[in-house]
């Protein structure tokens, strides 16, 4: 796992951000954290121990795509947890991704599919993104992601679903949560924010 510190100026309450698979910082890093530390957390192609936050006194997870399944393996202490469009089981034929589809990006995935995977990530303007990702390491953490099951007991305080998600289809994810807070949007929402509170 990569863990970087995207701010940390001393203040008493902390967002830990689980992102996507495949991706970095390109997707938030313009998101202001206001009076918040935010450390972000990507890369899942081995799990590690997360540091020491007990200087924090209110901590806060934010979970996006398989970054929903992979928080709910860390016993963080939050105060509140928001999940952005992922599942617990994303992996699944009825609440995810179905298997087949995965096992198809899996053996298919390289340098020349990765940008046709982007591109599906959104709905309407295609960002651009600087990841610094290699295909190599995307395609292995496709693989390890297989291998993590999610805590079907962590309780997420609020589930967010984009009405026009390409990746873990929107029905998908209605099915799971059964109620979410559906938004106008694609798999990667975060352009349409501005900073991290709206997302608590």
């Amino acid at each position: 796992m990569n863990l970087t510190w995207l701010n940390k100026k001393n203040n008493k309450k902390l967002i830990i951000f689980f992102n996507g698979w495949g991706m970095d910082n390109s997707v938030i890093k313009h998101l202001n954290p206001t009076s918040f530390d935010v450390l972000s957390i990507c890369d899942y192609n081995e799990l590690c121990e997360l540091p020491d936050l007990s200087e924090y006194s209110e901590k806060f997870v934010i979970a996006w795509s398989m970054g929903v399944m992979v928080a709910t393996l860390y016993n963080i202490g939050q105060k509140s947890s928001t999940a952005i469009n992922g599942t617990l089981h994303p992996i699944h034929i009825d609440y995810g991704i179905n298997p087949k589809v995965y096992k198809l990006m899996e053996l298919g995935f390289n340098e020349l599919s990765a940008p046709k995977f982007i591109s599906k990530m959104f709905s309407g303007t295609i960002p651009e993104l600087q990841l610094t990702r290699t295909p190599e390491s995307q395609k292995s953490e496709l693989t390890a992601l297989k291998n993590y099951k999610a805590n079907i007991d962590y309780k997420y305080n609020r589930v967010i679903v984009s009405d026009n998600d390409n990746i873990i289809p929107t029905q998908s994810q209605i099915n799971f949560w059964g109620n979410p807070e559906i938004i106008k949007n694609g798999h990667c929402p975060f352009f349409d924010y501005t900073n991290w509170e709206e997302l608590l």
